[in-house]
């Protein structure tokens, strides 16, 4: 019986399963984005929007425990200056939505990204172009 367990471990062991949450919530912090199968999309929401969370408060001990999770400063940057203040919301940052089943596996797909895609690639955007 699972009583108290949350969370997927995907057949993977404690270190490979943490490292790759870690790159899918890289990845997505960077690109806004991303496509992966719907438990793995789940999983990283969740890790994904207690970072957003930290990164909203702004403060010192919020990026220094956000960079505990994601070493990678140039992703934490862009989350704490770019993307933290535009979000409007208070929680419920990001969006799972299902789309098709992989061809190799039949695994079903989903796309994960924020609420405000739309209004924070738009931003992006007009940075690269000034």
């Amino acid at each position: 019986m699972r009583h108290r367990i949350s969370g997927k471990r995907f057949h993977r062991n404690t270190k490979h399963r943490k490292a790759l949450l870690r790159n899918l919530v890289i990845s997505l912090f960077d690109h806004l984005r991303i496509e992966t199968t719907v438990a793995k999309a789940k999983e990283t929401r969740k890790i994904a929007e207690r970072l957003i969370t930290y990164a909203r408060k702004g403060d010192i001990q919020a990026r220094r425990l956000v960079l505990s999770r994601i070493p990678n400063k140039t992703v934490v940057t862009k989350l704490f200056n770019d993307i933290a203040p535009k979000i409007a919301r208070t929680s419920g940052y990001l969006r799972v939505l299902k789309t098709r089943n992989r061809s190799g596996d039949n695994s079903s797909m989903a796309i994960i990204e924020f609420v405000d895609y739309e209004i924070l690639k738009g931003e992006v955007e007009e940075k690269k172009a000034g």
